[in-house]
């Protein structure tokens, strides 16, 4: 899951993150990269099995990158209900997303066509790339750059307005945003009590 942004004191949830700065049309950025845990599938439905550290991770993403494995056809498999996922959390969201197929070296052991890939990105309205992350990093590095461009345009095209979705204020902590969210509602319903009265 991907933010693109031009601060760099924000909080972000737990879990590995990864920043980088670049220039993207003459314009400093700062990518901040979300690497979530294993998402996978409940036995044999098509539902997924996440934590609430991936919910909170779709919240703040301005862009998502989904990687799957052609060497694993399982990993594949669980990109159509992730998807859906995150379209429940951001369901009227334009966010920008990236289908990445791995081990492009690994021909050999292909269990998913580049033909699949391609499909199922038309399918989610993203752009498809399949690389080999140990063999030729620039090929991800190109990919991440188009997503970036993306956000980017997506972000500006704002013009300065906040959309659900987009650029959102990342939460400084889950306990936070939860007693945030309390005192939110004592105050909203000691309001409704009071006008009732």
């Amino acid at each position: 899951f991907v933010t693109v942004t031009d601060s760099n004191d924000l909080t972000f949830p737990s879990g590995a993150l990864y920043s980088r700065k670049f220039t993207i049309d003459g314009e400093q950025i700062s990518l901040q990269v979300q690497d979530t845990p294993f998402v996978s599938l409940e036995d044999d439905t098509d539902s997924i099995c996440c934590q609430e550290q991936i919910n909170r991770s779709i919240y703040w993403a301005d862009g998502f990158v989904f990687v799957y494995s052609i060497t694993d056809y399982e990993s594949y498999r669980v990109i159509r209900p992730l998807h859906q996922h995150i379209r429940k959390i951001h369901p009227n969201a334009n966010i920008p997303l990236l289908l990445m197929a791995n081990k492009g070296d690994l021909l050999r052991a292909r269990q998913v066509s580049s033909k699949e890939g391609l499909q199922l990105a038309s399918e989610l309205g993203g752009t498809y790339y399949e690389v080999s992350a140990r063999e030729n990093c620039e090929g991800v590095h190109e990919a991440f750059q188009q997503l970036c461009q993306e956000v980017s345009r997506m972000i500006g095209s704002c013009n300065g307005e906040k959309r659900r979705g987009l650029h959102l204020v990342r939460p400084k902590s889950p306990n936070m945003q939860d007693l945030k969210r309390r005192l939110k509602q004592a105050l909203t319903s000691k309001g409704k009590s009071a006008t009732t009265l």
